[in-house]
């Protein structure tokens, strides 16, 4: 491409992605439409919390809600404007350490931004902190999985489409989205309900700065990628604390199935951005996102 359109492009690209972000920080103030409870009862594999649910976050630290004591998993919908809804629609999952949960920073801002281009956010609220004993991350995973399948159950109260569903998470989310992604095929708890006849299969999934991917140069057991695993999203960088050999690892996994990905490496930016913007060129994630998306037919191309 001649230079000059190259960088009518990058500028246009980058012009719509600030009005996107400033849309919407602008409306983080704003309230989900619906918000519902995961289990019509007690949740399975219930374990005991300490405390009330709560804002964990230290006085003097406003920037980021860290939402701990969750024993009550909700959906929470942010539907995409009437006036341009693609259809397609994202369960978000915050990260945390399996331990609390970023909500804003990693959750309603997502969704937010999300609705700026046309895609309905849904808030995934699961449990945490993670038991004291067994597998940490089994309790959301059936969060996560009841999750998918009740999205898809209400598709037509929610208007999105059932095949134009993704996950999307950080951090220990990430991890959690990526075993959604490989942990499909039977539900690791007892159906209750129509919606748990569902799939719970994403139909594409984006990870940011995802944690547990991988140890020692091996894809993380529980996570059992195959041909069948959904189109995958990867973006780290290089000097993230969690090391981005893992992704690499995972994204290798994908490409090893045939599962068709994408992994974007960036030098600098650390852990734990969001989608707030910086001097680090990784922030800019989100207008990757959207042309991945776009490219898989859950956007109209610009």
């Amino acid at each position: 491409m001649h230079p000059a359109p190259l960088l009518q492009t990058i500028l246009q690209t980058t012009t719509r992605y600030a009005a996107s972000l400033a849309l919407a920080l602008a409306s983080t103030l704003s309230h989900a439409e619906d918000t519902l409870p995961l289990w019509p009862a007690n949740a399975p594999q219930n374990h005991t919390v300490t405390g009330e649910e709560r804002n964990t976050s230290k006085p003097d630290d406003h920037s980021v809600i860290r939402l701990g004591n969750v024993s009550h998993p909700t959906l929470s919908v942010f539907p995409a404007p009437a006036d341009r809804n693609s259809g397609a629609a994202v369960l978000i999952c915050p990260g945390g350490g399996y331990n609390i949960l970023a909500y804003d920073l990693e959750g309603t801002e997502i969704c937010q931004w999300l609705n700026s281009i046309g895609v309905t956010g849904i808030l995934l609220k699961y449990r945490v902190p993670a038991p004291k004993q067994g597998t940490r991350h089994a309790p959301p995973l059936e969060d996560a999985q009841r999750a998918m399948g009740i999205v898809r159950s209400q598709a037509t109260r929610w208007q999105i489409d059932p095949k134009k569903i993704g996950v999307l998470g950080f951090s220990a989310g990430g991890h959690l989205s990526a075993a959604l992604s490989t942990n499909w095929s039977q539900r690791t708890y007892p159906a209750i309900d129509k919606a748990d006849q569902e799939s719970c299969r994403p139909d594409f999934a984006v990870l940011v700065y995802p944690a547990y991917l991988a140890k020692d140069n091996v894809v993380s057991p529980e996570l059992k990628i195959d041909a069948q695993t959904p189109p995958s999203f990867l973006v780290m960088t290089a000097d993230d604390k969690l090391r981005p050999e893992t992704a690499i690892t995972y994204y290798l996994a994908l490409k090893d199935a045939k599962v068709p990905s994408e992994l974007h490496l960036f030098p600098t930016g650390g852990h734990g951005y969001g989608l707030r913007p910086s001097e680090h060129q990784v922030t800019r994630w989100p207008v990757l996102v959207e042309a991945w998306m776009s490219g898989l037919g859950l956007l109209p191309k610009h």
